[in-house]
C-alpha cells in the first residue's frame, strides 16, 4: 500500500530534517507511529498525504507515486483515495454535525451527494455515540466529540488510506479505546490501511506494526521499526 524510498524532507527554515531510506507499509494493515514531540510524526503523515513533498525520494501508496504529482493532482488523489484526522479537527463551525461528516462530498467534483452517502454518514455517526447531535453546530460540542466527528468525516467515503494524527488525544482511556476501535473496524471489515500517530502506549498493541520516532541531536529524524509495540520508547 504505502512504499517510501530514499524520502529527505526539510522545512523551509532548516532547522529540521527527516530521513527515511525505505518504509513499507502493506495493504490492510494498522501502523503505529510515536515519538517525541517535534520528531516529524505529523511531517510524515502530511508528506504521506500529499500536504508536503519532499525534497528528494518517492512516497508511493498503490500504483501512484503521490510525490511525483502536481497540487492540484494530489489534492484530488486525497480527496478520493484518503481519509485525514488532523490533531486541529479542521471542522466548519457553522455547518452542523452531520454537514460537516458531509463535507467530502460538497468539496470533491468526484463525489456526489446521494442517499446512500447520507446513509453512511448517520450510520458512522451512530457508531461514534453521536447520534443525539446530529443537527447541532459542532460548536455545541466537547473536544472529545468533535474529533469523533472529524473522524466520521475522514471514514464517509470508505477510503483505501486512513492517516490519523493523535485521534485519541482528547478523549478518556474507554473512548481512546473505542475510537481507535472504529479506525480498525475499517481496516479489518473494510480492507483499508491505517497509520495513526499516537503518544498513548497502551494503544500500540492493537497495530500490527509500530514506528518510533527518535529525534538525534543533529536535528535529524530517524526511525526504528517493529512488529506490534515492540518499537515503542
Amino acid at each position: 500500500m504505502i512504499s517510501i524510498s530514499d524520502l529527505r524532507y526539510t522545512r523551509p527554515d532548516g532547522d529540521f530534517t527527516l530521513n527515511i531510506p525505505t518504509l513499507e507499509v502493506a495493504s490492510q494493515s494498522a501502523m503505529a507511529v510515536t515519538g517525541p514531540s517535534g520528531s516529524g510524526k505529523t511531517t510524515l503523515l502530511n508528506l504521506i498525504a500529499g500536504i508536503l513533498t519532499p525534497c528528494s525520494g518517492h512516497v508511493q501508496i498503490g500504483d501512484t507515486d503521490i510525490s511525483q504529482l502536481s497540487e492540484s493532482s494530489r489534492r484530488a488523489f486525497r480527496l478520493n483515495n484518503i481519509g485525514l484526522v488532523f490533531q486541529s479537527f479542521e471542522l466548519v463551525e457553522y455547518l452542523s454535525v452531520v454537514e460537516n461528516v458531509l463535507l467530502p462530498a460538497r468539496i470533491s467534483p468526484a463525489l456526489t451527494l446521494t442517499n446512500e452517502l447520507k446513509r453512511r454518514a448517520h450510520d458512522l455517526l451512530v457508531q461514534a455515540g453521536l447520534q443525539r447531535y446530529v443537527g447541532r453546530a459542532v460548536t455545541q460540542l466537547s473536544q472529545g466529540e468533535r474529533q469523533r466527528v472529524a473522524i466520521c468525516r475522514a471514514l464517509l467515503t470508505d477510503p483505501m488510506l486512513l492517516l490519523a494524527d493523535e485521534p485519541t488525544g482528547n478523549l478518556d482511556p474507554a473512548a481512546s479505546h473505542g475510537t481507535v476501535g472504529i479506525l480498525l473496524e475499517q481496516v479489518w471489515n473494510h480492507g483499508a490501511t491505517l497509520v495513526m500517530v499516537s503518544h498513548d502506549h497502551t494503544l500500540l498493541n492493537q497495530f500490527d506494526s509500530t514506528i518510533d520516532f527518535r529525534s538525534l541531536p543533529s536535528g535529524n529524524t530517524d526511525i526504528v521499526s517493529g512488529p506490534g509495540d515492540s518499537g515503542a520508547a
